[in-house]
């Protein structure tokens, strides 16, 4: 599970086996985890976040948009 960046209490991350899934990032506070689509960003799931929270999680995974692309790409290259 490479960990492309961690900001305050957030782990951004995606599995090795997500090479077949369209590009997109997990993240993860505590037992709370959500996953978002990049290309358009957008929520495919979440557990145990609080509407409010998500909406702050979706505004990061659009500030570090690029840097999340970037480190996909990097990854998955092979």
């Amino acid at each position: 599970m490479p960990t492309v960046m961690r900001i305050g209490p957030y782990r951004f991350f995606f599995y090795a086996g997500d090479r077949d899934e369209p590009i997109h990032i997990h993240i993860e506070r505590d037992m709370a985890l959500a996953k978002f689509w990049l290309a358009p960003v957008r929520l495919q799931h979440s557990v145990g976040f609080s509407r409010a929270e998500l909406v702050k999680v979706e505004s990061l995974v659009v500030e570090y948009c690029e840097a999340i692309v970037e480190a996909w790409n990097d990854y998955f290259a092979n």
